[in-house]
């Protein structure tokens, strides 16, 4: 690769890491992204040399050339990462649109794995963002996904769809554990329940009546005024015996064909996770523009993960295909790891994730291959 277009990839990583910090910092207060910046001590306006990404925090010792105050090791930290992901990049791909594509990816990553890490939510434009993005690519010249299912390949809706499925469904199942199978709050005119239903009705009879159902019952939810919706008792328990319906009684699988049981398991709970991902993208999607739908009266409900988790996965999903879900693993393992290590219960996920989806990005494959050579597959 050359020297220079390392150089240019790692200085450019380093730019755009300089503006993510103004992301960071603005975005989850509603500020606008434009304008000089400031030091938060002394409100002075801060000069180009105060802000050359790295140096200048280096040449001021961390510390605010007006007021000496001190300057968070946060700023060149993400400008650093920054600079590093990009010159990953710049190893991998030529100057190239999917050397582009690529360092957006990395830097929405970057933006929500920090505003996680502050404010425990990750905005929605920039989870629905990096979804339109690798949908986007997918669609316009088939990077890193083709748009729509090519022989064996995941298609970057799909993955985007069953990625966002899977993690509404674990958020669901660990609610519902949560509240020792008790019934939730539903939400009108959408929430959980209509996903957990749309992936029942999507293993039933497919992931087009699924969410054809499903978007009925919050057409008549928003029309009434009341929940119109299937209980988790019903939705959650139900779910999970579709799929194994066609192992545990043959005859079922059967309808397939004769041996035909797994293609059967699999289709329904294909059917069910690419409903569920519909209705739950759609909700989230409906909610960002309608406003938070605020607390309810009566006891705060348990939560075991947020929906901003759900979108992000659907975003990897979209970019990384069934490889999201071995990002989704190794955010397990890395979420685990440090909350040992931090002796914390409570941790933000988003970080973990967008780390499991960088690592699932550039080296996933290789990963596989290992373990299945490991298990002595080919």
């Amino acid at each position: 690769m050359a020297p220079m277009w390392l150089l240019l990839a790692f200085l450019l990583g380093l730019a755009v890491g300089s503006f993510l910090n103004v992301v960071i910092h603005r975005l989850p207060k509603g500020e606008t992204l434009g304008g000089r910046s400031r030091c938060p001590h002394c409100g002075r306006t801060l000069s180009p040399l105060d802000l050359v990404p790295v140096f200048s925090y280096l040449a001021l010792r961390g510390r605010c050339r007006y007021c000496q105050g001190p300057i968070s090791p946060r700023y060149p930290l993400v400008e650093g990462l920054t600079g590093g992901l990009f010159l990953l990049t710049a190893l991998r791909f030529p100057p190239s649109l999917e050397a582009l594509f690529t360092f957006l990816f990395l830097s929405f990553l970057v933006a929500l794995a920090f505003i996680d890490l502050d404010t425990y939510e990750l905005p929605d434009p920039l989870t629905y963002g990096l979804l339109l993005l690798g949908l986007v690519g997918a669609w316009a010249f088939r990077f890193p996904l083709p748009f729509q299912p090519e022989g064996a390949n995941l298609g970057a809706l799909d993955g985007a769809l069953l990625s966002a499925g899977l993690m509404a469904l674990i958020a669901g199942y660990g609610a519902f554990f949560l509240r020792r199978f008790g019934e939730g709050r539903p939400e009108v005119p959408v929430g959980p329940h209509q996903v957990h239903m749309a992936a029942l009705l999507g293993a039933l009879l497919g992931p087009g009546v699924g969410m054809a159902l499903a978007f009925l019952s919050w057409a008549l939810s928003a029309r009434t005024g009341r929940p119109v919706v299937l209980p988790d008792r019903l939705t959650l328990l139900l779910f999970p015996l579709i799929p194994l319906a066609p192992l545990l009684l043959p005859p079922l699988g059967n309808l397939w064909g004769e041996g035909w049981e797994g293609l059967a398991a699999l289709a329904a709970l294909k059917g069910g996770l690419i409903a569920a991902g519909g209705l739950a993208l759609a909700g989230g999607l409906y909610w960002a523009f309608r406003g938070d739908p605020g607390e309810t009266e009566g006891e705060e409900e348990p939560v075991a993960m947020g929906y901003g988790d759900v979108k992000l996965m659907g975003a990897l999903g979209a970019w990384l295909g069934p490889y999201a879900l071995l990002a989704l693993f190794l955010g397990v393992f890395s979420g685990a790891l440090f909350g040992l290590l931090l002796r914390k219960r409570t941790l933000p996920f988003g970080p973990h994730l967008a780390l499991g989806g960088v690592v699932a990005f550039f080296y996933g494959e290789a990963l596989v291959r290992a373990y299945l050579a490991y298990l002595g597959v080919s």
